[in-house]
């Protein structure tokens, strides 16, 4: 993508109503636009981020079974009312039509999943089932805050699993376990899995998956030398006590972000919806469900609070809206060819071919904080090549252009 033609532009400052790093910065470097408290547009190159988180996600949840679907965000306050979640869930946004009928705004699926297993699932034959969406949550929150942390409206993978019983939920659950941390990993992000109150949701103890970061929500202490985590609302521990599972290590306490979560649902939203299965002995039973969540884009903002400097994002690579961003300074032809060779190779690169001097190149690149920059120019090219950088470092080299692609490929 050639620079000049995006519609959108960087920002040399801060919005004044953002106080977090994510929000700043992206708003900023022309990744989000701000329409009101809690509610982004996702820009060009936003677009492109979240659709590298996704896919991450995507593979991940494929790996273990999950079948994506597409439910509806517009739901029948019918399904809520069996559940009692419409008098009983403050976030929930209701809608009255003009015909006197009342909807509510997705901010979980419980309420249409369910409903729709109860006609694909009879037997046990038809058990373990999981299927999962990406799309978009809306919730009514009081205060909406820490940019893409918190918001009204939100995307979130939501993946809905059914049971014969408990035995095989807690054995898909260690599956599902796995498959968070390798997300998480994929993103450059350390989590941890804690223990929490399973809230509106659920009873039983529920697990939240919580990523170090001074913007985060929460305390939670958590094992130097184990898994272990715990939310420190609930925590029966302190900093500094010995590790209850593995009883070597010591806890230590950290500010974290919540960036996933499981949740047992037992048989509550099975037998709402009169949801049963045929065992093998012809037993009639209510399968046991789980629900598994994500929240992509308070992925991308939490990427950002922990990848950045005073200049701008770091991105990492697996995420980043492009590898290479190429600068051309005053080498116009010089610059089409090598966009021309990256392009051919397959690199996702952004063309800074704006007619704009070397400082606002330089500035912008490091404010959009893609990967590598190359930087075309006479004092480059008199040297016998092109200028590469990786944004994380400081240090730049002088690479041949035949050796470029090689090197970047």
């Amino acid at each position: 993508m050639k620079q000049s033609q995006l519609f959108t532009k960087t920002h040399k400052e801060a919005p004044k109503d953002e106080t977090t790093i994510n929000a700043q910065l992206l708003t900023r470097a022309g990744f989000v636009d701000k329409l009101m408290a809690g509610n982004y547009t996702y820009l060009p190159l936003g677009i492109r981020v979240l659709n590298k988180v996704r896919n991450i996600v995507r593979e991940e949840i494929n790996a273990i079974g999950g079948q994506e679907i597409i439910m509806p965000t517009l739901h029948p306050s019918e399904n809520w009312k069996i559940t009692k979640g419409w008098d009983t869930i403050d976030v929930l946004f209701k809608i009255k039509s003009r015909t006197g009928k009342d909807y509510a705004l997705g901010q979980s699926e419980e309420e249409i999943i369910a409903p729709l297993a109860k006609k694909f699932i009879n037997s046990y034959k038809d058990l373990p089932f999981c299927a999962y969406q990406i799309h978009w949550k809306y919730r009514d929150e009081l205060r909406a805050k820490s940019g893409l942390l918190r918001g009204r409206e939100f995307e979130m993978k939501d993946l809905y699993s059914f049971h014969s019983d408990q035995e095989d939920f807690e054995r898909y659950y260690q599956i599902a376990k796995e498959a968070y941390f390798k997300i998480y990993r994929r993103l450059g992000l350390d989590a941890k899995a804690t223990e929490a109150s399973g809230g509106s949701f659920s009873e039983k103890i529920s697990y939240e998956f919580m990523v170090l970061t001074d913007a985060g929500e929460d305390d939670i202490l958590y094992c130097n030398d184990c898994e272990f985590g715990v939310n420190m609302e609930i925590a029966k521990n302190k900093e500094g006590d010995s590790c209850p599972k593995c009883q070597k290590g010591k806890l230590k306490k950290a500010r974290a972000s919540e960036a996933g979560n499981v949740f047992d649902l037992g048989q509550k939203y099975t037998k709402d919806f009169d949801l049963t299965f045929t065992t093998k002995d012809g037993e009639v039973k209510y399968p046991i469900m789980g629900c598994y969540g994500i929240g992509i884009t308070r992925l991308v903002g939490i990427v950002v609070e922990k990848y950045n400097d005073e200049k701008g994002i770091v991105w990492p690579e697996s995420v980043a809206p492009f590898k290479v961003h190429l600068l051309s300074l005053n080498k116009a032809e010089e610059g089409e060819k090598i966009y021309a060779q990256l392009q051919a190779a397959g690199i996702e690169v952004l063309y800074d071919d704006r007619e704009a001097g070397a400082g606002e190149k330089f500035a912008d690149a490091d404010l959009i904080g893609i990967p590598y920059r190359i930087v075309v120019s006479e004092k480059s090219l008199a040297a016998g090549g092109v200028e590469l950088k990786k944004r994380s470092e400081k240090n730049s080299e002088i690479i041949e252009v035949e050796k470029l692609i090689k090197i970047l490929g």
